[in-house]
């Protein structure tokens, strides 16, 4: 089981950045309308068959996000 709220992560995300799901779709060659749809599809994030790989192992998995540093 995925243990993160992606959908609240990434609104936290956007929020702290102060950037749009338009303008992070714009960012990564998309539309407003399918980063919304990903993150709020429950398996839209991580690929099915990884969930269910760990799960089987006896594994949850939780995402940590970590800034980029600032590259020179």
């Amino acid at each position: 089981m995925v243990l993160n709220d992606i959908e609240k992560d990434v609104k936290i995300k956007c929020i702290e950045t102060e950037t749009t799901q338009s303008a992070l779709a714009e960012k990564i060659g998309s539309t407003g309308q399918y980063v919304n749809r990903i993150i709020k599809k429950k398996d839209g994030v991580l690929n099915k068959t990884f969930v269910q790989m760990m799960e089987g192992l006896g594994y949850d998995i939780r995402l940590v996000y970590e800034k980029k540093e600032d590259r020179k």
